[in-house]
C-alpha cells in the first residue's frame, strides 16, 4: 500500500469514492493510487495532494527520483494503467519490446547524450517493460516495417538477439506482433508511428518527435488515429507469417 496517501486521506476524511468525486475520476482509479507504483497521471497529481492537504513529493516520492526525463512522464502514466496498447513503428522496434542493448545503441546514436544520460534513458526502457509482465498485463499489439527487422541497429549480434527475443515475446498470449512487408509499397504509417493506449481513465496517444512526447486525447484525434491503425493492419501479415519473416531475417543477420 501507498501508506503516506492512505494515512493522509484517512486525516483529511477522504474516501476512494469522495476523492473521485473530488478529482473527476471513477473510484476504482482512484482506489489504485494507495497500491504501490501507482501514480496518478500529472494532470490529477496535484489535485489529489492538495485535497488531503500533502505535497506531490510527501505522497508519491518517487516522482522525484524516476529515471525517465520529465517530457516523457505523462505519458508512461497512461501506459502504466492502460489495459490495452496498440503501437506502429515505421523506424524501429518498439521500446516495449527492445532489448536492452539494441536500446543502448539507439540511444547512442550522433552522440546527443552522454554516457550516463544514455545509461539511464536505457534503464528508464528497460523499466517501462515491466509492464508485459505484470500479474494483468496489457493486451500489446504492435505493427513494425519490415525495414525496421531489416534495419542495422548496433550491430548484426544485436539484431539476432533483437529478433530471437521478438519471437519469445510473440509466445505470450497478450502479446501480437505484425509485420508490414516490404511488398506493401506505400501506406498511411509512413507517415509516423504512433501509440494508442486504452485504460480506466480513457484514451490517449503518443505521437513522437525528437524533443518530447506529444500526448493528444482529444477523441477526435484518437478515432484518427484509430482509422490510421486499421488502415494498416489491412496491409500487414498475420502473426504466423510475421513470426515466419522474423526468424528468415534473423538468418540474414547471423550470415
Amino acid at each position: 500500500m501507498n501508506h503516506a496517501l492512505q494515512v493522509a486521506m484517512v486525516e483529511a476524511g477522504k474516501t476512494a469514492e469522495s476523492l473521485a468525486g473530488q478529482i473527476g475520476v471513477d473510484s476504482k482509479t482512484a482506489a489504485r493510487w494507495v497500491t504501490p507504483g501507482r501514480i496518478p497521471q500529472t494532470r490529477h497529481r496535484a489535485q489529489v495532494a492538495a485535497a488531503v492537504g500533502r505535497d506531490v513529493g510527501d505522497l508519491w516520492p518517487d516522482v522525484l527520483r524516476r529515471r525517465e526525463p520529465i517530457w516523457l512522464r505523462e505519458w508512461i502514466e497512461f501506459e502504466r494503467e492502460a489495459r490495452l496498447l496498440r503501437w506502429f513503428e515505421p523506424a524501429l522496434v518498439p521500446g516495449l519490446l527492445q532489448t536492452e542493448a539494441y536500446a543502448r545503441a539507439v540511444l547512442g546514436w550522433g552522440g546527443l547524450f552522454n554516457a550516463d544520460e544514455v545509461e539511464q534513458r536505457t534503464r528508464s526502457r528497460m523499466d517501462r517493460q515491466a509492464i508485459l509482465s505484470g500479474a494483468k498485463p496489457p493486451q500489446f499489439f504492435a505493427m513494425v516495417d519490415e525495414a525496421v527487422l531489416r534495419r542495422c541497429v548496433g550491430g548484426p549480434a544485436v539484431m539476432v538477439e533483437q529478433c530471437a527475443y521478438l519471437l519469445r515475446l510473440a509466445e505470450r498470449p497478450h502479446v501480437h506482433i505484425q509485420s508490414i512487408p516490404a511488398s506493401a509499397g506505400g501506406h498511411v504509417g509512413l507517415a509516423g508511428g504512433f501509440i494508442l493506449a486504452k485504460g480506466p481513465s480513457g484514451e490517449a496517444a503518443h505521437l513522437d518527435n525528437r524533443l518530447r512526447a506529444h500526448v493528444v486525447s482529444q477523441q477526435e484525434d484518437i478515432d484518427n488515429l484509430g482509422e490510421a491503425w486499421e488502415a494498416i493492419r489491412a496491409v500487414a501479415l498475420p502473426t504466423e507469417q510475421t513470426l515466419s519473416l522474423i526468424k528468415e531475417v534473423a538468418a540474414t543477420w547471423q550470415t
